[in-house]
């Protein structure tokens, strides 16, 4: 696989994902959940605009020609406070801060046609090597707040999220984290390979 690790843009020979500099192009998206639905056609673009989340589009390529959206994730900073017991577990001494900085998923959909066919878990792959392959500043975790039921539970916890605490249990969103540190040797040896370094 051939992979483009530009700053803010991805592509390989299956995919490519940038931040998205047209809205229009989600008229008639849908993922089949009023809530997400509602993000894409009414509050991604001012989000964009007021620099309060960043909207990417994802699209598959077959020979060449780029699908239409195929599904969209919109990220902003982030920072999360681990227990005590988990700094000790992840961080030596020296290393044991009030707040880690984190990159969030604020939304994440997927174009109702094209789900159950991996395509959540490839935007998260995809965005896991596009912080680590060319990241500007520290982001040592990924966050997002997941919708309180198990399918999408499974979802994140299937790709590498855990639950922050049992503090948010009876509310509508569980914060969950992914260790991007983790990754990190992966994505370096992908993109020495993809350079020939």
């Amino acid at each position: 696989m051939t992979a483009n690790c530009q700053r803010n843009n991805f592509e390989d020979d299956n995919c490519r994902l940038r931040p998205v500099d047209d809205f229009a192009s989600f008229t008639g998206f849908s993922c089949a959940c009023r809530d997400l639905d509602d993000y894409i056609q009414n509050d991604a673009e001012r989000h964009d605009r007021e620099m309060i989340s960043r909207t990417y589009a994802f699209h598959l390529k077959d020979q060449g020609s780029l699908s239409p959206v195929v599904a969209f994730v919109s990220l902003a900073n982030d920072a999360i406070r681990l227990a005590n017991r988990k700094k000790e577990r992840l961080f030596p001494d020296g290393l044991r801060y009030k707040a880690y900085p984190a990159v969030k998923v604020c939304r994440l959909g997927t174009r109702a046609a094209y789900q159950r066919q991996g395509i959540g878990s490839y935007v998260l792959w995809t965005l896991r090597f596009l912080f680590l392959s060319d990241n500007r500043t520290g982001c040592r975790f990924m966050t997002v707040d997941a919708y309180n039921d198990p399918p999408t539970l499974n979802f994140y916890q299937k790709n590498d999220f855990a639950l922050l605490s049992e503090n948010d249990a009876k509310e509508d969103t569980r914060s969950m984290y992914c260790d991007l540190l983790r990754f990190r040797e992966q994505a370096s040896a992908q993109c020495r390979s993809d350079t020939g370094n």
